[in-house]
């Protein structure tokens, strides 16, 4: 008997050695790391934590959160999607006493990091799984200052808060490649304008969910088991978020945007134990973007949804794809009434004007001939002390709309043409007064004609008095400067009063905002910040360049703004922003596949060709850098910020100054040094970018780029994201060219116009380089830094330079 129970003890002994084996608590601490085959699993259960692979990529491992609690397994959040474990070699996830999270391979290599950068200040941190699924960095007192709902993939679940306001793209939902593979693919969801949803294909809306109208938006699903489903807005102060809550004893619920672009909501069914999709966007009908056109609408109260025209609008061609046409143009002036369309999906590119009431929203539109629909609500959910009135207008074009039968949808109010006033007039008015009506229009037009001359004559000379007492250059010669000004009113609407969720981006010498001016023409406004003793010089800088400079690959100046102390600078909107937001962030650099990349180095190159000889004027940009280099909706690039620019006259070659300005890390020896720049600076720094617009790591310094080059093994510095796509040869002759580029003396750089000729021609021969002594990383807090170090190789000096 003993022998049997020893027997019978020991499959038990076993199993049980094997569960503690294996973690399963919910925390990570400093020196305890995770290791392939443990899991984290939440205080209650849901949710598991640990690593995995899919089907069909069983050499490619990750890192995620996935239900613990159902049999199918179901990812809600992945580390390292982008960047695979690719090998049969186990890695490890380690919380370090900095309060990082960092997963490594087994050499050790950094596939991603939470880099927080934040002490402990007493230790007792820990990296925790919530029963939400959530993955916190959180201290001993609670606080959380890292959390993977920050940074979703491609899922949100119950009592998650996702922000309707943020412009960080990280911030995003990212929808697989396919159904086995988590890579981000070209599908993206986040918040627009701040009251609305956006899925983008690439750049591109495929599908919009309307401005919110203050209500609270909730169904009710039957499954066996009544549950209740809540989507919820609320205004933290920080913004707008959305979020997910479900009723007591509801099954699993979660929102997923899909490879095939499509937002679906899912509920875990007990019954066939799988995921039933109850509710998805866009459906098969008209409502992805724009599918019916300019003023029309996809009416969803019919059996079958279909494309219609607005009141007043007719078809503009056979095919509603096209859109419509008014009927009738507006008159303006007080002849146009408004409209009212009910149960309406508010159309996208809207201005947002708050702290307005219903009357003041109507007169606004009214009197601004632009103004084509308006729409109003009271926002609930907002704090009472804060305003609730959303004004929304639209100037122009009026696209991507619907009508629903669910109560969903709002009022519409949309300009129309009153019945004309004058079509019963009589005989004796049409035929005794032509004459005198026809001498009333031409005097007129005539006082209208001195009017506007005048006017036109006395804005010129206030404008002129203005650019003389910022003591305009004279290199440009005595020509009258021709593009127009912006009255700062239309600014502040355009801006909501440079918002903050407006902001666009944050330079050396100011801030730039998104904004819409009348007419629906989207634009980025600079606003130099007050007080600046360096703003002025700047300002005039890009108005004396860039009103002069016409180029495909240089942001275009549309006018300018200077009144009192205000001096803001009105340029194209481009809507995919810098270079450094694509190449620095892991969840968008593989948008920049080989095509695009080799685009942006070549346009660059032209862009800066153009500026050392093309132009009128041999101008020095002293500032190339990829957050100065803007992209347009092809990943065309474009080069802005002139406010470091200088313009060299005659036969000057070089020049030198005792106030070194730019951004460490793209600057020349000489440069940085002694203070001397030419057009072999622009070169250096467009060497620079050559050299990180391919690299898999974010930071390499020209001397690792040329050891690497040396040594034969240049394609190891390619992105993974690039290999796929690339020519090999080409990307080798970029990196080729860009120690070229960088080579410590001025005369052994090449010229910008050999660059686009090394470019353009894949045969061109090219000089060996020679080892760089001076090296740089780049900076990327240099904008906001007082101090810049030059460093050698033999760290003999060390210099001290004026920061931007």
């Amino acid at each position: 008997m003993g022998g049997l129970l020893s027997m019978s003890c020991l499959p038990i002994f076993l199993i049980m050695f094997m569960v503690c084996s294996c973690r399963s608590d919910d925390r990570l601490t400093p020196g305890k790391p995770l290791l392939p085959g443990e899991v984290l699993i939440s205080d209650g259960g849901v949710f598991a934590l640990g690593f995995f692979s899919l089907k069909n990529s069983s050499l490619n491992s990750y890192v995620g959160v996935w239900y613990n609690n159902i049999p199918e397994r179901t990812y809600v959040w992945i580390a390292n999607r982008d960047n695979p474990i690719t090998t049969n070699l186990p890695g490890k996830l380690v919380f370090t006493n900095s309060s990082d999270l960092v997963l490594l391979d087994s050499t050790g290599h950094t596939l991603w990091t939470t880099t927080n950068n934040i002490t402990t200040g007493g230790g007792g941190a820990a990296a925790v799984l919530l029963n939400s699924g959530n993955f916190v960095i959180r201290f001993p007192d609670g606080t959380d200052i890292w959390e993977s709902f920050h940074y979703p993939t491609d899922t949100i679940v119950p009592n998650v808060s996702f922000s309707l306001s943020s412009t960080n793209t990280a911030r995003h939902l990212v929808a697989w490649k396919g159904p086995n593979d988590p890579s981000s693919s070209n599908f993206s969801m986040g918040g627009d304008l701040e009251l609305q949803i956006v899925v983008w294909n690439g750049t591109k809306p495929y599908w919009r969910r309307a401005a919110w109208g203050g209500n609270l938006i909730s169904g009710t699903f039957q499954s066996n088991t009544n549950f209740v489903m809540y989507q919820s807005i609320v205004d933290t102060g920080n913004g707008y978020y959305i979020k997910l809550t479900v009723s007591d004893g509801s099954p699993n619920v979660r929102l997923t945007l899909d490879y095939t672009g499509r937002v679906s909501f899912r509920r875990w069914n007990r019954d066939t134990s799988s995921w039933m999709v109850f509710n998805q966007f866009p459906s098969p009908s008209c409502d992805q973007y724009a599918f019916c056109g300019p003023f029309a609408y996809c009416d969803a109260t019919e059996s079958v949804p279909t494309c219609k025209c607005l009141d007043g609008f007719v078809p503009d061609g056979l095919n509603l794809s096209r859109g419509c046409r008014k009927q009738e143009e507006l008159k303006c002036g007080g002849a146009d009434s408004f409209l009212t369309l009910p149960e309406m999906k508010t159309p996208d590119k809207f201005l947002y004007i708050r702290n307005k009431s219903f009357d003041q929203c109507t007169a606004y539109c009214s009197r601004n001939c632009s103004c084509t629909a308006y729409a109003y609500a009271n926002l609930n959910n907002v704090d009472a002390t804060m305003d609730r009135s959303r004004c929304l207008v639209w100037m122009g074009v009026l696209i991507d709309m619907e009508k629903f039968n669910n109560g969903f949808g709002e009022n519409l109010y949309l300009r129309h043409p009153s019945a004309s006033a004058g079509k019963k007039k009589g005989t004796l008015l049409k035929i005794v007064f032509p004459t005198m009506a026809s001498l009333l229009l031409l005097l007129a037009c005539i006082w209208i004609l001195c009017k506007s001359k005048d006017k036109h004559q006395g804005k010129k000379t206030q404008y002129n008095h203005t650019l003389q007492h910022l003591d305009v250059s004279n290199k440009l010669g005595n020509e009258n400067l021709e593009y127009p000004s912006i009255a700062l009113e239309d600014i502040i609407i355009a801006t909501n009063n440079f918002s903050h969720y407006n902001m666009l981006g944050q330079g050396g010498f100011g801030k730039v905002y998104k904004g819409m001016l009348e007419g629906g023409k989207e634009v980025a406004v600079k606003r130099l910040s007050k007080g600046s003793t360096q703003g002025v010089e700047e300002f005039r800088n890009e108005v004396d360049l860039i009103a002069k400079l016409q180029h495909r690959n240089l942001v275009r100046l549309l006018g300018c703004c200077i009144h009192e102390e205000e001096k803001l600078l009105i340029y194209e909107y481009l809507p995919n922003k810098s270079l450094d937001a694509f190449l620095f962030d892991a969840t968008r650099k593989s948008v920049l596949d080989w095509p695009t990349r080799f685009k942006i180095v070549k346009g660059v190159a032209r862009g800066i060709l153009y500026l050392h000889q093309d132009s009128r004027l041999k101008i020095i940009h002293r500032d190339l850098k990829a957050s100065n280099i803007l992209l347009d909706t092809e990943m065309s690039p474009k080069i802005s910020d002139f406010g470091m620019a200088r313009i060299f006259g005659g036969n000057e070659q070089q020049a030198n100054t005792t106030r070194v300005v730019g951004t460490y890390g793209y600057m020349s020896p000489e440069y940085a040094m002694e203070g001397s720049f030419s057009v072999k600076s622009d070169t250096y720094s467009f060497g620079v970018l050559l050299l990180e617009i391919w690299p898999d790591q974010n930071l390499i310094s020209s001397v690792q780029a040329w050891s690497f080059w040396k040594d034969g093994k240049a394609r190891e510095l390619v992105d993974l994201s690039v290999v796929e796509s690339c020519s090999l040869h080409e990307v080798l002759r970029c990196i080729h060219l860009g120690l070229l580029c960088v080579q410590d003396q001025p005369n052994a750089r090449p010229l910008m116009s050999s660059i686009v000729f090394v470019l353009e021609n894949e045969t061109a021969p090219l000089p060996t380089p020679k080892e760089p002594v001076f090296f740089t990383t780049r900076n990327t807090e240099s904008d906001q830094s007082n101090e810049y170090m030059r460093r050698s190789l033999n760290y003999m000096s060390i210099t001290t330079l004026d920061g931007r």
